[in-house]
């Protein structure tokens, strides 16, 4: 993979582990060889998972609606910054940019780019790994209610089967590859 999307939370959390695992997730792309795609900004998690990238000498794209970037809060050090219109033309500028998508910790915002990118490969829209990096068993919840989604009727296995989760970063990517090669 040439690139690698990751949503997160413009906050911290209350944990230190999330914003270990943004630096770490961050590091190990650029590690990889693999560019960086994220939301632009230079606060929370995306400061983290940005500047770990870029102390490994990473490629690191930020994507960051006009409304966003005049409060000033754009990260200044990016490789390139791209400055769209909507937060939907970010999503989608995100996808073209990236070969997978990875989820890390957040709220409203990183849920509604996962969300998208997912049912986007649902849809058949792209086949792109879309991933969940479970750190501090963040996403479990969210895991059993997708196990309830499957149960009940509302989302069919070869669906489920889409979504990657794992708490290890190094496995998370592995899998991510894997699927990646899968579909080329």
């Amino acid at each position: 993979m040439k690139r690698i999307a990751v949503f997160c939370g413009s906050g911290l959390g209350k944990n230190e582990v999330y914003r270990q695992q943004a630096s770490l997730l961050g590091e190990t792309i650029a590690r990889r060889g693999t560019g960086l795609v994220y939301g632009g900004g230079n606060a929370g998690l995306m400061k983290y998972v940005a500047d770990g990238a870029l102390r490994q000498g990473g490629e690191v794209t930020g994507v960051i609606p006009a409304f966003l970037n005049r409060d000033e809060i754009a990260h200044a050090g990016l490789t390139e910054l791209i400055v769209v219109e909507t937060m939907h033309e970010r999503k989608r500028k995100m996808n073209e940019l990236s070969d997978g998508f990875i989820a890390l910790p957040g709220g409203y915002g990183t849920m509604d780019e996962f969300f998208e990118m997912i049912t986007w490969e649902q849809l058949h829209l792209h086949q792109k790994p879309v991933a969940l990096l479970n750190a501090n068993g963040f996403y479990t919840p969210l895991l059993r209610q997708i196990k309830m989604m499957l149960n009940e009727g509302f989302l069919k296995e070869s669906c489920r089967r889409l979504l990657i989760e794992d708490d290890s970063i190094s496995s998370l990517l592995e899998k991510m590859t894997s699927h990646h090669n899968n579909h080329l």
